[in-house]
């Protein structure tokens, strides 16, 4: 009998796993798809000669991540690759804000949109430089971060009190409009937050950009080389080298449930496998609770909450292999491992409020991948190995383009969708298209179906506004890895602090667990709490 089960080999359910084994827990893994990693996994699908990452690639937030630096994973074959630039975003005119690890390179940039541009980027430089070591302290520190928090607090103070936090709460349009003149500066900030299900005018958005802005700052956007699955190996090597063992195409179809407690797990093929002290899930939240637990052992008011659970954006990516480098209009393009591509602010606006409208937009907006300027392993010289994704609504009524997309995602769907992709990027590239030498389309159902995790293709675990963060993810009153039922733990990133190849999720479930397993008490009080008839009654 294993000490813990752990359900899924996606990155969060590896970094659990890893901080488990740290401890002295023997520790399975179980993994529905025939290879671990999740949404960190490459192949050459597309032509047999170009290495392409099936879903993430790009991992400022694992380079940052307290967590990940800890499992010390250079020591286990990872090396990360960075391309000579962080990202560009060009104009369909020509000109192209630019964000390079160089402070003085960034400035720059956006100076030349604008005098004094240049000043006003080093000073948003500055406040992560006196907030951001705090600031990702506490982001990855389980809830509630109380020590983390009052760190932070008092860095805010140190800049600017009450007057830096409204800023990091502002919408990143307004958020731009403030700090800069002209486009560039407000370009880098907007394009981040939508890496993100954030509209330009959602509270909020200007944090998040300008977090994802100053990750870049400080730590580039990398790759590891090779492809995305070089980390996801090695975090399986330090798992195995630890006594872990990972068993892949075992899909856990019910956790088992005995006196309020999670006991084990049984999959698909009939096997009922025992967990001696926890059950971890880097499983969606709505999957867990409602298919692998049931109502029958959760309070009324969970199932209630689950209803109101929002996604993050759908999302529908296009593959290539290149047989040259992406002809930009704009040269500062070409050094870029990550290109956004909307022809300014007001365009992500317009993007945003036709997913609002349930409409596929007909100008999308895209994050484009560089992946051989990045790591140039990825293909041979001279050519490229690129994707670009966008997002779509998940319940579609119409398209606000002229070709019929119906959101079934059916062989023309598909076909439609792709071409619109490729169409917005020759606004930027004219004749983009005459480097292709194959693609791959990975619609909503698709990514679905290769990771359960992204039902419709959403990526982050559950919307990232501000409705459902910290004591609100899940669902309101949590914000911790712990669940209604006791020994059970949520190690996905529908769980604080929420999506992002980091490991957060992960390790906090990792760190609750072997918490409870020292305060059988407490673990005892839980089950208490949690033993509710479907009415919310104590029973």
């Amino acid at each position: 009998m294993p000490d813990a089960v752990v359900i899924g080999a996606g990155p969060n359910g590896l970094v659990a796993a890893n901080v488990l084994a740290d401890a002295g827990w023997s520790v399975l893994v179980l993994e529905e798809q025939p290879e671990p990693g999740g949404a960190v996994r490459h192949d050459r699908g597309v032509h047999p000669a170009y290495v392409s990452d099936l879903f993430s690639s790009f991992y400022p937030l694992a380079a940052a991540s307290p967590i990940l630096s800890t499992l010390r994973l250079e020591e286990h074959g990872l090396r990360w690759s960075h391309a000579p630039q962080v990202l560009a975003h060009p104009l369909s005119d020509g000109r192209c804000a630019v964000l390079d690890r160089r402070v003085d390179a960034t400035a720059a940039s956006v100076e030349a949109f604008a005098p004094g541009d240049g000043a006003a980027w080093r000073r948003l430089v500055e406040l992560w430089r006196t907030v951001g070591p705090d600031l990702l302290n506490a982001l990855f520190t389980p809830f509630p971060p109380v020590r983390a928090s009052a760190r932070l607090l008092w860095a805010l103070r140190a800049a600017g009190g009450l007057r830096a936090a409204r800023s990091l709460v502002l919408p990143v349009r307004r958020l731009g409009e403030e700090e800069f003149r002209g486009e560039g500066g407000r370009l880098l900030l907007a394009g981040n937050a939508l890496h993100a299900d954030l509209a330009p005018e959602s509270a909020g958005s200007g944090g998040f950009g300008w977090l994802m802005s100053m990750l870049g700052q400080a730590y580039g956007f990398p790759v590891p080389v090779g492809g995305s699955g070089a980390l996801t190996d090695a975090l399986v090597r330090r798992l195995r080298r630890r006594g872990g063992e990972i068993r892949c195409e075992e899909r856990v179809q019910r956790v088992a449930v005995r006196g309020g407690r999670a006991v084990a797990v049984r999959t698909r093929s009939g096997e009922t496998v025992p967990a001696g002290r926890a059950v971890l899930a880097d499983v969606a939240v709505p999957a867990l609770y409602r298919e692998l637990v049931g109502p029958e052992h959760l309070p009324a008011q969970v199932m209630e909450d689950l209803r109101r659970f929002q996604w993050d954006f759908a999302t529908f990516k296009v593959d290539w292999a290149l047989d040259g480098p992406v002809p930009w209009r704009a040269e500062q393009a070409r050094g870029a491992g990550t290109v956004h591509l909307a022809d300014g602010v007001d365009e992500l606006t317009r993007f945003a409020a036709q997913i609002a409208m349930r409409q596929v937009p007909d100008r999308p907006f895209a994050l484009f991948g560089q992946m051989t300027t990045a790591d140039p392993s990825r293909s041979p010289d001279g050519t490229e190995s690129a994707w670009a994704y966008t997002h779509v609504p998940h319940d579609i009524r119409a398209d606000a383009g002229e070709q019929g997309i119906t959101g079934a995602w059916g062989p023309d769907d598909q076909e439609r969708m792709a071409d619109r992709v490729e169409r917005q990027v020759e606004r930027f590239a004219p004749g983009f298209r005459g480097r292709i030498r194959a693609r791959r389309v990975l619609a909503p159902p698709t990514l679905q179906a290769l990771d359960a995790n992204l039902p419709g293709g959403a990526i982050n675990g559950g919307t990232t506004a501000m409705h459902q963060q910290l004591v609100l993810r899940p669902v309101p009153g949590t914000g911790r890895p712990e669940t209604p039922v006791a020994g059970l733990f949520l190690a996905s990133a529908g769980a604080h602090p929420g999506g992002g190849v980091h490991g957060g999720p992960g390790a906090n479930a990792a760190r609750a667990a072997l918490h409870a397993s020292r305060a059988p008490g407490l673990a005892g009080a839980q089950r208490l709490l949690t033993r509710r008839d479907r009415t919310g009654r104590k029973r």
